[in-house]
């Protein structure tokens, strides 16, 4: 193309300035000279440097130049600049965002298209292009100077090319013209005129910035907006490049930057004018240039083969730096004649062996092998290997002569490394530069040099290893050119380069692989943290990089729900390296990718990718030819089950392409199509395909247009679909479902029910949902004619349409002949009062329907069916026939289940079912019309008429009709506008109305009217029954409940209630919550209880009470006496609990929390002494204070029964305490007095009859004073007959323990003293001693345990006690050196009656341990020894057991948790022999194991009268266990053994379980955590029936399943005294509870269950209940950690009032939401005995939680 002179400009210029002055001219004129001979010599210049000529002498040169790459077009894209902004905001994050739309897809440009709008307009304009390195970014921009110089861009007249990495080198700041003439190309004469025309003509200048991402410097152009330079002005080069972008500097030129995607200025951002990015080679491209390269060789066919057969490696090649190397590679082997050629598989191994072509090359074959040439060119390659990390560790690109080794520069040099090139920092001479050929280059010797050096350790490979910090990085200021060195430092942590380290590092094997080890644990620990997509691909090409399987595998393990990827590009070597983890790893996985680009090539590489169960795709660009290329690539995946290409623009052709290859993949179960632009497919074809597909179970073509024409023909086929089970159309969304099964079903469409065809059995059954389709009236038959053709409907929806009242009643018309199982919708279709009607009156000829549930305020209309299968076999009739099939309801809200089979002769067809016509404009005067219509319907169980507008006159014409329902169970008129005569007129109703059940009524805001009615028990004869039956209706009398809430009523109001109620039969509950009761109507009330003559329950609650009215109800006990609990709590909540009759039982009362002070202590007392004190008086959290309890006190003496009174939290103090102190130790009737002041102020009285001989007197945390305890210790001293004194944590002091010791005297029989205090830890034995002889009497028991700060005494006073200062005053007089001696004297004496001897947590020294050995354990009358958790300094246990050996008289020894081996056994059997009297051994939590317990087995041999072996916890295993068994045959006085938390295995267990069989008196057998296993238990189950005294059997977490549960279960109830049972933490199953249910009323004395983490369900709740209800002497039980729903909450709750011993039922970590805990409180409250039921961790909203709490404290949430 010719070229534009610069006089033809000037020519052009002339004509347009006419009027110019000859001035101009003249001065123009040299100028337009000298731009043109500066233009010349730039085009020399350029030509020269980059031009085709230095390409051809680079090709003549002899040695290799790497990277030196003949030119093939590169793939550029063109894109949006908020892109990168998004992208390079953060360049290592994913972006959440939304797929872009679709015109934000990126475009292929060439280079020309870059520069197409240049034109004169005086705006500056900025092109950037960005690409991964190695994709060719430099060769680009050399070339584009090459075509200019050409000719090829003749709208430019200048252009510039600066590279970031010569830039960095300048320290001093610059003018423009600087910039432009001494940093790229001086003119040769008159400068200042070239500047001038360049700033005239900018337009026509381009300057390209290579390498932005090189810049070392901080780029920031926020000071440029704010400034206006001046061309003379001196700037830095960030500031020149600053304003040139912004237009500062030669407004109007073209600047062009190249960089790496990474963080960007902002400024270049926003004054991008056009972005592209450069993605490098396509597979054309790659062919293109391998062609090239091998344009030479015979063999250029054979290498494009190749790496056409290789995927990784051409993935490699996609990247022309890489590519060029792989051609080098391949190049090489081919020339060696290699008939098979093997390639490296990663970036690091083909740069090793590019490495090592290059020395080859040069040296030849003659210079040896490998490792030969390796060796002589070490020092080289490891001079270049510190050169290349110090200078990025230096962020330095470009090196001076000075900064390179001689020998590395030759080597370099010679092969090709590093290239030369003039270096401009100023207008001087320009010096010579080096840099690596590529930045990729340097960053491989860099990582080398990390592998071999020897100055490097692990923890700096670590430390530069660090690929969080890389990412993570605000600036990447310490990475800033280390983009391929991580992957590198992997690559080199492969074995495979192993040898290659060792010999350039000259280590052993051991030395580099310490080294790649580091590497490898890294990406492990990486592989853990939290990671974004492209965090994840950067991970995965490290893992690629070493090749290494097992690590691949831990990674993808760790990676597995973390391959989600959104919003950035992908290329097929990063989808190769994915697919390697993914394939490496054992789980199949999900990959997301979201509005990510990628080339087709992607899609052929994810072909391989065997692991990836879903796949999806989400992104506006992916249409039609992206689901053609991913049809290609499905067979490949072998695992994949669900497909997902959302949000794209796919249209029917591109789906059918696409089903079309999915139906070849058998193991596909999910397919998503939604938010594309498929709008009308061909659906009959597609289905065909969906067919074929046996596990295919849901696909979704939602969002994508249809028309409803599509719709109702899709309809049509999926009917006819063979495997289709549903289709689900709401608006936009539409899915179908399918059977996944592979059973084969025909198609349908054409089957019709033939008469001859009675018993069809459907194959599958079809849910037809068509929800807001804008149906009509006009689409009704069409849409019967679909139903039709399907004899399988199970559910028909077609709510949110238009059918209105005509389309409805054709289709209801039509029913009879439609077969549908469970459902059909037809809410929000515009039904009227009429439409109503005629539904109902239509239903009436459908035989199998079970429900009507209509409302015109909330549009619903639902007619529910019964699931009967022999009625879906039964012919369409043309007259409507009913049945009154025998079936059976549940509870309320729960399905009823299919109504039991009958011959045809018997079918009487009338079913059951309940209308629900609430929200309905219904009032009194349509009720006629109802009624008309429900005469027709007469077996209705449920009626629902809530929400209409019934008021007082409708209910009382609907229960006129009432009775004519007989089957009806449940009535509900919520909502209805009724008054207070309409309660009293449903109160009557009780009366009249003998069926009703339960009576729910409240006026507040929400009105509720809610009847429930006895079932009838049907009696069948073999006549026709329906007569008879409706002739005698029978039901259970179990009593029946009135509940009023909300309700504002007077005393008039009450009295009135109160007759009515009086008249009614059988009512046994009354609730009257929420009313606002006065005193004077609760007074009223409580007068007509004598008169309720079956009633067991008042409830007031939510009810404010004054203290008079607490006492009112109080009073009620006078009033009637079949009152047996009257408790008031939170002066709101109220509870009268009544027996069945008037005989003599205990009476309680309980006021708590209700605000009774000393006002009302006289007038309470009174009231309770009128027929004597009830047995429990609980006046707990009240306000007595002190003056109340003295008052009360002052009542006490006048009780003459046993009673126990709880003041607990009434405000008393120290003083109140010693008050009540005095009366306790002048009372002869009071028994015991418990007394804490803490946080809980626990303040309990027993009060009994003068013959109970006991008097104990507990204390715990009152915070004494001095003062306190001496008033205290007098007290006592005149407390007569005191059996026990337990003080704990009262600041009593050693001193004042001995006072106290002093004053407790004048008991006639035996006293146990108790002292916790802080002190006891810290005293020693020999001090605890002394301070117990202070102590009149004897000392019969001593217990030290100092784990609970605990001392206790046992006392036995003679009758002439030795008075104590006697006794101190002559241990006065003795000398120190006989002190000792003295002290032991005085333990004989006062220990001579010693029959306990426990100590915890002591530690003996030589002195103690003697006296204890020498002096106590002989003792003649010392029965129980316990030396737990201690030790004996500096003798150790040894010294203790041979002290054992003179305990004759011993009945217990403990020795638990005392460390014993099986070698301190011996020894202590010697002992053991020595005890005749041994009744009970405790050896638990020791190491005793299976030889000491094989010696322990032979000396109990001949303990013929022990009672009790604890072993448990001793690492005994089967050895032990069954010499211990042969022993146990003989010991026929066992009653308890204790071998939990042993090792032993089934067949141990089964000979343990042998010998049990004959211990006939054991009664406690606990064996828990053993895991025994199925056969243990089985062999138990067979020796149970032989042990008949079994109280206690605990079996928890011994791996015991259903088998061993089931046969455990049968055999237990042949241990009828069984009273605690446990076998929490086993499998048993469903069979094993209901084995056990069955037999728990055997257990009569059953006292405790526990069956924790059993995996109870609410299945087995009903049984379980019903067992539990039959245990009479149940108290606790445990089924916390199962998974108990509300539905066994329910069972549990109502079981509850039968348990009148239950405390406690933990129901811990289940699943109870809000109806279950509900129902537990309703039910709670019929059982005062019960003190807690435990729901901690159950799904029991917050709100409702606190509310039940408050209403009953004993809920524990």
């Amino acid at each position: 193309m010719p070229y534009i002179t610069l006089q033809c400009l000037w020519w052009f210029a002339r004509r347009r300035h006419r009027s110019s002055s000859v001035s101009d001219k003249d001065v123009k004129q040299p100028r337009l000279d000298s731009a043109e001979k500066y233009r010349h010599l730039l085009i020399n210049y350029i030509c020269q440097r980059y031009g085709s000529k230095r390409a051809a002498e680079a090709q003549e040169q002899t040695q290799p130049l790497a990277f030196n790459q003949a030119f093939v077009n590169l793939v550029i894209r063109q894109s949006k600049a908020s892109r990168l902004k998004e992208k390079t905001d953060k360049p290592r994050e994913d972006m959440a965002s939304a797929p872009e739309p679709e015109e934000c897809a990126d475009t292929a440009v060439k280079v020309s298209d870059l520069f197409r709008n240049v034109v004169p307009s005086g705006a500056t304009k900025v092109i950037f292009l960005f690409g991964k390195p190695g994709t060719g970014k430099t060769v680009l921009m050399h070339r584009i100077c090459q075509k200019w110089a050409e000719g090829v861009l003749p709208q430019f007249l200048f252009t510039f090319l600066f590279e970031f990495r010569q830039l960095n080198l300048l320290k001093r700041k610059l003018t423009l013209k600087e910039l432009l003439f001494d940093l790229f190309l001086q003119p040769e004469d008159s400068p200042d005129a070239v500047f001038q025309y360049l700033l005239e003509n900018a337009w026509r200048i381009l300057i390209i910035f290579d390498g932005l991402d090189e810049f070392a410097a901080n780029m920031d152009g926020s000071s440029s907006s704010k400034r206006d330079p001046a061309l003379t002005s001196r700037m830095s080069i960030s500031e020149l490049f600053a304003d040139l972008c912004h237009g500062k500097l030669l407004p109007g030129c073209t600047v062009l930057v190249t960089s790496r995607p990474k963080r960007l200025p902002d400024f270049l951002l926003n004054t991008v004018d056009l972005l592209a990015e450069i993605w490098g080679f396509d597979h054309e491209k790659v062919e293109e240039y391998v062609g090239h390269y091998f344009h030479q060789h015979s063999f250029k066919e054979q290498a494009i083969a190749h790496l056409k057969n290789n995927t990784k490696v051409l993935s490699l090649c996609l990247i022309p730096a890489l590519c060029y190397v792989v051609c080098i590679c391949l190049e090489y082997l081919l020339l060696k004649h290699q008939m098979s050629v093997e390639l490296p598989q990663t970036m690091t191994q083909f740069y090793i062996k590019m490495l090592l072509i290059f020395i080859n090359k040069q040296q030849g074959e003659c210079a040896g092998g490998e490792e030969t040439q390796l060796n002589c060119n070490k020092k080289a390659i490891l001079g270049l290997c510190d050169l290349a990390l110090k200078g990025l560790e230096d962020k330095k690109l470009v090196f001076y002569v000075g900064d390179i080794p001689e020998h590395v520069k030759e080597f370099a040099s010679l092969h090709g490394l590093l290239t030369v090139f003039e270096v401009k920092t100023s207008g001087t001479r320009p010096e010579a530069g080096y840099a690596f050929v590529h930045l990729s280059l340097q960053e491989f010797f860099a990582a080398l040099c990390l592998m071999i050096s020897k100055r490097v350790d692990k923890n700096y490979l670590k430390k530069k290893f660090s690929l969080k910090s890389k990412w993570t990085s605000k600036n990447e200021a310490k990475t800033e050119f280390m983009e391929s060195f991580h992957i590198f430092l992997s690559g080199l942590s492969s074995q495979e380069c192993r040898v290659f380290l060792m010999l350039l590092a000259e280590e052993d094997e051991a030395w580099v692989q310490d080294k790649q080890d580091t590497i490898l644990q890294s990406l492990k620990k990486l592989a853990a943290t939290h990671l974004t997509g492209p965090k994840v691909i950067e991970l995965c090409h490290c893992t690629f990089e070493t090749q290494d399987l097992k690590l691949a595998q831990h990674i993808g393990s760790l990676l597995n729900f973390k391959y989600e990827f959104k919003n950035f590009r992908l290329t097929p070597l990063d989808m190769s390296a994915l697919v390697f983890v993914v394939n490496s790893g054992q789980d199949l996985t999900c990959l997301d990718f979201a509005g990510c680009l990628m080339d087709i090539d992607c899609l052929e590489v994810l072909a391989g990718c065997r692991n990836v169960e879903h796949l999806s795709f989400r992104s506006r660009r992916y249409g039609d030819d992206f689901a053609a290329a991913l049809s290609k690539s499905l067979r490949g995946m072998g695992s994949l089950k669900k497909l997902e290409l959302t949000g794209g623009s796919v249209t029917a052709e591109g789906m059918t392409v696409l089903v079309q290859a999915s139906s070849q993949c058998s193991q596909l179960e999910e397919i998503n199509l939604q938010d594309n632009r498929i709008r009308d497919p061909e659906v009959k074809s597609v289905l065909v395909l969906f067919s074929r597909m046996e596990k295919l179970k849901k696909i979704d073509l939602s969002n994508n247009g249809l028309s409803l024409n599509t719709v109702l023909i899709l309809a049509k086929e999926v009917i006819a679909c063979q495997n289709a089970t549903e289709l689900r159309v709401r608006g936009d969304t539409v899915m179908i479902y399918f059977s996944g099964s592979s059973r084969k079903v025909p198609r349908s469409l054409d089957l019709r029910w033939e008469e001859s065809k009675e018993h069809v059995t459907p194959t599958r059954f079809v849910k037809l949902c068509l929800q807001h389709c804008s149906l009509s009236s006009q689409h009704a038959k069409e849409i019967v004619a679909i139903l039709q053709s399907c004899p399988c409907l199970s559910e028909v929806d077609l709510s949110g349409n238009k059918l209105g009242d005509e389309g409805c009643h054709c289709l209801l018309e039509n029913l009879p002949w439609i077969s549908i199982s469970k459902e059909l919708d037809l809410s929000q279709n515009c039904l009227s009062v009429n439409g109503i009607c005629s539904l109902l009156k239509s239903v009436n000829t459908v035989q199998k329907m079970l429900e009507v549930q209509v409302s015109l305020c909330r549009q619903t209309a639902v007619l529910r069916f019964t699931e009967d299968r022999e009625f879906a076999s039964l012919p369409p009739r043309e007259e409507p026939v009913f049945s009154t099939d025998d079936q059976q309801y549940g509870e309320e809200n729960q399905t009823p289940t299919g109504p039991q089979k009958i011959s045809p002769a018997d079918l009487d067809y009338c079913f059951l079912f309940p209308p629900r016509l609430t929200d309905s404009p219904f009032q009194a005067s349509d009720l006629e019309k109802l009624c008309a219509v429900l005469k027709e319907c007469r077996s209705i169980s449920e009626l629902d008429l809530s929400n209409n507008y019934l008021r007082d006159e409708g209910l009382l014409q609907l229960f006129q009709f009432l009775p004519n329902l007989k089957m009806l169970r449940s009535l509900k008129l919520n909502d209805n506008q009724i008054s207070l005569n309409s309660v009293f007129f449903l109160a009557q109703s009780l009366s009249t109305l003998e069926r009703i059940k339960t009576m729910n009524l409240s006026l507040g805001h929400t009105q509720v009217v809610h009847l429930t009615f006895w079932e009838r028990i049907r009696v069948r004869s073999t006549s026709r029954w329906r007569s008879s039956f409706l002739a005698h209706p029978k039901h259970e009398a179990k009593g029946r409940c009135f509940r009023l809430s909300d309700c504002t009523v007077d005393p008039e109001d009450v009295t009135r209630l109160c007759q009515i109620l009086t008249q009614c039969p059988q009512l046994t509950e009354i609730d009257l919550s929420g009313n606002s009761l006065s005193d004077q109507s609760i007074e009223r009330l409580l007068r007509f209880l004598p008169h309720l003559c079956h009633l067991t329950l008042l409830s007031i609650r939510n009810n404010k009470l004054s203290p008079c009215c607490t006492v009112l109800l109080i009073n009620s006990i006078n009033l009637c006496e079949r009152i047996r609990l009257v408790e008031v709590r939170s002066s709101e909540n109220a509870f009268l609990h009544l027996g069945a009759s008037t005989r003599s039982q205990k009476t309680s009362c309980r006021l708590m929390d209700c605000a009774i002070g000393q006002g009302q202590t006289d007038e309470l007392c009174r009231v309770l002494e009128q027929r004597g004190w009830p047995a429990e008086v609980d006046l707990s959290r009240n306000q007595l204070g002190d003056e109340g309890l003295r008052c009360l006190l002052d009542h006490l003496h006048r009780v003459p029964v046993t009673c126990s009174l709880n003041l607990s939290c009434n405000r008393i103090s120290q003083d109140g305490v010693l008050h009540l102190i005095n009366a306790f130790a002048t009372s002869g009737n009071t028994t015991e007095v418990q007394v804490s002041l803490c946080s809980k102020a626990t303040l309990i009285i027993k009060l009994t009859s003068r013959g109970d001989p006991r008097k104990i007197l507990r204390l715990a945390e009152c915070n004494f004073h001095p003062e306190h305890l001496e008033k205290l210790c007098l007290l006592l001293e005149k407390c007569a007959g005191l059996t026990e004194y337990i003080s704990s944590n009262n600041n009593v002091t050693v001193q004042a323990a001995e006072r106290l010791l002093h004053s407790l005297r004048k008991n006639p029989g035996p006293l146990k003293i108790s002292i916790e205090e802080p002190w006891v830890c810290k005293e020693s034995v020999t001090n605890l001693l002394e301070l117990a002889f202070q102590a009149c009497g004897n000392v019969t028991e001593i217990t030290i345990c100092k784990d609970k700060t605990l001392f206790q005494l046992g006392v036995s006073f003679p009758r002439c006690p030795e008075k104590l200062e006697s006794v101190t005053c002559r241990l006065n007089l003795y000398k120190p050196e006989i002190k000792q001696a003295c002290f032991y004297q005085r333990v004989h004496e006062k220990c001579a009656q010693l029959q306990e001897l426990r100590w915890s947590h002591v530690e003996l020294h030589n002195d103690e341990a003697e006296m204890l050995v020498r002096i106590l354990l002989p003792l003649p009358e010392l029965k129980k020894f316990g030396f737990t958790s201690s030790s004996i300094m500096p003798t150790g246990i040894d010294y203790l057991i041979m002290g054992l050996q003179k305990c004759q008289a011993i009945e217990e020894l403990n020795l638990g948790d005392m460390k014993l081996s099986s070698s301190a056994v011996p020894k202590l059997v010697l002992g053991l022999r020595e005890m005749p009297s041994l009744k009970r051994l405790i050896l638990n939590h020791n190491s005793i194991g299976n030889d000491g317990c094989s010696r322990l087995a032979e000396a109990l041999r001949n303990m013929r009268y022990m009672e009790e072996i604890n072993l448990s916890h001793n690492k005994i295993g089967d050895p032990g266990l069954i010499n211990l068994a042969a022993v146990l045959l003989e010991m026929q006085n066992l009653k308890r053994i204790d071998l939990s938390g042993n090792s032993p295995s089934p067949a141990g267990g089964e000979k343990l379980m042998e010998a049990l069989a004959y211990c006939n008196l054991i009664e406690e057998l606990l064996l828990s955590r053993n895991a025994f296993g199925d056969r243990t238990a089985v062999k138990l189950a067979l020796c149970l029936p032989h042990m008949t005294n079994l109280k206690i059997l605990y079996l928890q977490n011994n791996n015991i399943g259903p088998a061993g549960g089931m046969e455990l279960a049968r055999a237990l109830v042949a241990c009828v005294l069984l009273e605690e049972i446990s076998l929490s933490e086993n499998s048993l199953g469903e069979g094993s509870i209901h084995a056990l249910s069955e037999g728990l009323p055997r257990f009569e004395h059953l006292r405790k269950i526990d069956l924790k983490l059993c995996g109870i369900t609410d299945d087995a709740s009903k049984s379980l209940s019903h067992g539990f209800r039959q245990c009479p002497s149940m108290e606790e039980i445990t089924l916390s950690w199962n998974a108990l729903g509300d539905g066994g909450a329910q069972e549990l709750a109502s079981a509850l009032p039968g348990m009148e011993k239950l405390k406690m039922l933990d129901l811990e970590k289940n699943r109870i939401g809000a109806c279950g805990a509900t129902k537990l409180a309703e039910e709670l409250a019929k059982c005062p005995e019960i003190q807690c039921v435990r729901l901690w961790d159950n799904p029991v909203p917050k709100g409702l939680a606190e509310n039940l709490t408050s209403q009953d404290p004993r809920l524990c949430f």
